[in-house]
């Protein structure tokens, strides 16, 4: 059964709610960062991207960059941006995204259900990213990136949620830049405290993770190289768990620098083999299964994979998987998504224009749109045991960091 805890959380004044609250690190490039923090001191892009406030030149993953992080943490404590929940509480979350609101329980989750897979995953993590987290964590003594888990609904869990929102005020409740709703509930009635650890011991046997691979195994990670220096704190980690229902599903899409010496013409004539292949005057969002767009060269095409060339298998049969193997290692050579450079990811939210202008600028010389995962598809494999391929789910809307951080 999935352990739970409340958590004294380290959350902004209500009046700087706003201030503060920023997406999540790994959403956004340095520079990106540098950009959205110009006029914000109290953004929490300082502690989540303090390279930002390091020379440009300084490599992002230099020690020096993480001590910032730290310092930068503290100073936002001493200085009264931040301060620390009194007592250990839940946190309910509330996102509203177009019209559509998801509503999510913040709390700390177990090391121990993570390592014994109780927290079940669906993607292998990429070396480098899990070293940073690592490093992060290691050094600022502090969590302040959410791990997304989901789980199948349970009806109790559900109600209390809803009693709750519905009879106490939100602590905070703001729109931010983006258009996106973010209210937060301080859960601190011991009663509704007990009840909901108890709901997901005895009735939640598992949780998911959507988003959040990296922060899930470096918390792991940290905890096992603090040994006896471990504190309690440090045998949980920041979750915020979301029923199935509520969840939306996002594609993942690739672009790639390179044809693998491969002109245009033959490398078009090699995607036949698994392909029906034909242009499009519009830009192509894939409107089913094993259907892709692809941008080469100015113009759109979409793939339609042939029957008999993947299998039906959990894994197999998703697209992700079938563009890996007939497309991405059978004609570009790249055999692991984690580690090799010559491709990229970018999240379905960013669109189909942000492919367009990676490949225009020069920067990729290719790229693919997919058709998204559905969340039962998630939940299968992760029952499974297997895991996708690398990058393969893109949730919206997204928490925003600094809203609520935990100390280990």
């Amino acid at each position: 059964m999935a352990h739970i805890y409340p958590f004294k959380a380290v959350r902004p004044i209500q009046a700087l709610a706003n201030e503060v609250a920023s997406p999540p690190y790994d959403v956004l490039s340095s520079e990106e960062a540098r950009l959205a923090a110009i006029g914000k001191p109290n953004s929490f892009l300082h502690v989540t991207k303090s390279e930002i406030d390091m020379p440009a030149d300084l490599s992002m993953y230099d020690e020096s960059v993480y001590q910032k992080a730290k310092t930068n943490l503290a100073d936002f404590i001493t200085n009264n941006v931040l301060f620390m929940e009194e007592k250990a509480c839940y946190y309910i979350y509330e996102l509203v995204m177009e019209g559509r609101s998801q509503t999510g329980l913040v709390c700390c989750s177990s090391v121990d259900d993570y390592e014994k897979d109780i927290i079940k995953k669906h993607e292998f993590t990429r070396p480098e990213k899990e070293k940073d987290r690592i490093n992060h964590i290691r050094i600022s003594g502090a969590q302040t990136g959410n791990v997304f888990l989901a789980y199948r609904n349970v009806k109790s869990m559900d109600e209390l949620i809803k009693n709750w929102k519905s009879g106490n005020q939100p602590a905070y409740d703001f729109v931010a830049e983006d258009g996106i709703s973010h209210r937060i509930w301080v859960v601190n009635d011991d009663q509704a405290i007990g009840m909901i650890t108890d709901i997901f011991i005895n009735e939640v046997p598992c949780t998911y993770i959507a988003d959040g691979h990296h922060r899930a195994a470096s918390a792991a990670k940290v905890r096992k190289a603090l040994g006896a220096d471990a504190t309690p704190e440090a045998d949980t980690f920041l979750t915020t768990l979301f029923p199935a229902d509520e969840l939306k599903i996002m594609p993942y899409n690739r672009v790639v620098k390179d044809l693998n010496d491969l002109d245009k013409e033959d490398f078009i004539s090699s995607l036949q083999d698994d392909f029906m292949v034909s242009t499009s005057d519009e830009p192509v969002q894939p409107e089913g299964l094993h259907e892709f767009g692809m941008y080469l060269d100015g113009t759109w095409y979409h793939l339609e994979s042939l029957e008999g060339t993947y299998s039906d298998d959990p894994i197999g049969v998703l697209d992700v998987t079938i563009l890996s193997n007939n497309l991405l290692e059978k004609i570009l050579d790249i055999k692991d998504q984690r580690t090799d450079k010559r491709i990229d990811f970018v999240g379905g939210i960013r669109g189909l224009h942000e492919l367009e202008k990676r490949v225009d600028n020069g920067e990729m010389k290719v790229a693919f749109s997919f058709y998204p995962v559905s969340i039962q598809q998630l939940f299968d494999i992760s029952d499974s045991g297997n895991v996708m391929p690398p990058k393969s789910t893109w949730f919206e809307p997204k928490l925003r960091d600094g809203l609520l951080t935990h100390l280990i």
